[in-house]
């Protein structure tokens, strides 16, 4: 009967604590984006509109139970307390995704801007040691790849429009740009998820291919470059939140408070 060292079980320890994080980043992103695509149902520029963010939602949240489906797999408790249950020091959502919608215009650079960060990420992962988060990505990209082309198209024909759409979609930009960094950290586990082969690459190149990508888009939009996003006074990914994240939880989780023993 082989006995594991103290190395090996603190290799293990480590590697599932880096892994856990990096899957509540996941997570915790796709539900926060999702959560606030489906505050736009009814509210959209028009019918078309409510049917693709209806559709963009679900499928932001379907992708935030496989995220809470593999972190219960890892000892976790289950996805819908892992959802609704956790408090907001808890989340590990960039701060950029909890604030509110804004208008049309801020809502579609703050979508854009994410999806393009998603995609770069899920790529990288699609490499992942960790065969189950490498395997699942793959039908997670398709879909994101669908939510990527929709927002561009609107960043670009907005802020290519002139008048009041160029006027909000530079104001959305102005808004967004201080707290776009934190996007790109891996919070304190980035050092550990390299090591274990989690994630290929870090935020610093993150952001760089982000860059690589969004820039071209400012062009084509007619936008001034803001220049390269720096980090954040907040990290989401260590737990710092803001008050807008508590209101948005009170509302997500309030049916969920009425009987958390009941399956949703």
């Amino acid at each position: 009967m082989r006995v594991e060292s103290a190395s090996e079980a603190a290799k293990i320890s480590g590697y599932r604590e880096a892994l856990t994080e990096l899957l509540f980043q996941l997570a915790d992103d796709e539900l926060v984006m999702g959560h606030r695509d489906s505050e736009w149902l009814g509210l959209a520029p028009d019918i078309e509109e409510d049917v693709a963010f209806s559709s963009i939602a679900q499928d932001e949240v379907g992708h935030s139970v496989y995220f809470y489906e593999r972190l219960h797999e890892l000892g976790e408790t289950d996805s819908d307390r892992l959802a609704f249950g956790r408090e907001a020091n808890r989340r590990r959502n960039a701060v950029v995704l909890e604030r509110p919608n804004g208008d049309w215009a801020y809502t579609i650079a703050r979508h854009f801007f994410y999806d393009v960060f998603d995609q770069i990420r899920l790529e990288a992962l699609s490499t992942s040691g960790y065969v189950p988060l490498a395997h699942g990505v793959t039908k997670i990209r398709r879909e994101e790849h669908y939510h990527l082309l929709h927002m561009r198209l609107w960043f670009t024909r907005l802020g290519s429009a002139g008048g009041e759409a160029t006027e909000r979609m530079r104001r959305a930009v102005r808004d967004l740009w201080p707290e776009i960094g934190g996007l790109f950290s891996l919070g304190d586990a980035e050092s550990r998820l390299l090591e274990f082969g989690i994630i290929p690459f870090g935020a610093a190149e993150l952001k760089r291919r982000w860059e690589q990508q969004v820039r071209p888009a400012f062009e084509e939009a007619k936008l001034p470059w803001p220049g390269s996003p720096a980090a954040p006074d907040l990290d989401g990914r260590k737990g710092q939140h803001t008050p807008d994240l508590e209101r948005l939880l009170d509302s997500m989780t309030e049916v969920f408070r009425l009987d958390p023993a009941a399956r949703w």
